[in-house]
């Protein structure tokens, strides 16, 4: 080869190279969201740091503000943000429990937290008395300002870890310590009765579509039960959901088989949900109270069991929600709740976002103290 061709086959095989991290470089640039993607924000938050007389919030405080003029920007109508303390107080509610240390709080007349331990849990154990003023929990100082979200936050952790908690009690001296061992402390998304007008009725309130909501319902229906109730009143009234993938366990327990709902995620196949076998509660006399607060994954519930002929509905239209959103984590425990997929009743001839799930049985609750809707489903047993 000739020194000519050497220099020019180099010089090829060069420009290849160069071609090939030129094409990387662009294609990260292009793939990879940079601040100067966003000009105008980035100009408009300098310009605020830099000439802002007024004091600004601190620091995350501006993020948290760009990221809601973001997702109210999405018309997203169910696109949420949530900061730390709210996210870690919504996930305790839908799993059903948290590591904790057994207490209620509240406001006196100046404003001072005190603080109430529930039955014989770890507070109570420790020493914590009724009306004890709280003072401090670890290294949150506690005052007249303090929000009841942070200092439930703040009491709350991983199951078996100490917290401390410093009180003043009324007549004693000097402020009283206490390290308290957190235990698990449940959260029930369910609660039930007898009727007092037929013993034969028993009356489940779902008031949370939660991880532990299937096995409350088996209890309470197992409880009734032994207490000499055969038919049952689901009621969902009120009910704003929680975990669509509870909300279909629960609508298999009272299922013997057929479709529960089809859901589909932007750019993939439709996905349908059934019972395959009957359910534990299949058997069970059912009747179901909804109103235009029920919505999300309780019209799961109470739409599954309509369409396959389980139950009846009495009251008025749902809400209409058929919306999946997800929950993504940001580094510091904030959250984003995304819409990314819808689902359906494929037995219905409209989608339930276009006036809700119609009940069977239409009654309105007027401004009398009398529970009518559910007097009314008393009576649909007694006629039945």
């Amino acid at each position: 080869m000739t020194r000519t061709k050497l220099i020019f086959f180099l010089f090829i095989i060069g420009l290849g190279f160069l071609g090939a991290f030129l094409s990387g470089f662009y294609l990260k640039a292009y793939f990879s969201p940079k601040a100067n993607d966003f000009p105008i924000l980035n100009q408009a938050y300098h310009i605020l740091i830099n000439h802002a007389y007024t004091t600004l919030p601190e620091p995350p405080g501006l993020e948290y503000g760009m990221i809601r003029g973001l997702l109210e920007s999405s018309t997203d109508p169910y696109a949420t943000f949530q900061e730390p303390v709210q996210h870690e107080l919504e996930s305790n509610n839908l799993q059903g429990s948290f590591g904790g240390i057994g207490v209620e709080f509240n406001y006196d007349s100046d404003r001072n937290l005190i603080i109430f331990p529930i039955g014989n849990g770890p507070a109570a154990k420790a020493g914590i008395k009724k009306g004890d003023r709280l003072l401090q929990v670890d290294q949150l100082s506690v005052n007249t300002d303090t929000s009841l979200d942070d200092l439930k936050a703040a009491v709350r952790g991983p199951i078996g870890e100490p917290v401390n908690i410093l009180v003043y009690r009324s007549n004693v001296e000097p402020i009283l310590e206490f390290e308290i061992i957190r235990e698990e402390i449940h959260l029930p998304s369910v609660t039930w009765r007898i009727s007092p007008d037929d013993a034969t009725v028993g009356i489940i309130k779902m008031n949370i579509i939660a991880e532990s909501t299937s096995q409350e319902i088996i209890d309470a229906v197992d409880q009734l039960q032994h207490e000499g109730v055969e038919k049952f009143i689901i009621d969902l009234r009120d009910n704003g959901g929680g975990l669509l993938t509870a909300g279909i366990e629960i609508s298999r327990l009272f299922l013997q088989d057929g479709i529960i709902i089809q859901q589909q995620y932007q750019g993939e196949n439709v996905e349908t949900f059934r019972a395959a076998k009957p359910g534990d509660l299949s058997g069970i006399p059912l009747v179901i109270l909804i109103n235009e607060k029920t919505a999300s994954a309780a019209e799961i519930i109470a739409g599954a069991l309509q369409s396959n002929a389980r139950a009846i509905l009495i009251g008025v239209n749902s809400f209409g929600k058929d919306s999946i959103q997800l929950i993504f984590d940001l580094d510091d425990g904030s959250s984003m709740h995304i819409t990314a997929a819808k689902w359906w009743f494929p037995n219905l001839d409209h989608p339930i976002s276009e006036g809700g799930l119609v009940p069977d049985i239409e009654i309105y609750q007027d401004d009398s103290p009398v529970d009518v809707i559910l007097n009314a489903a008393v009576k649909y047993y007694k006629d039945h």
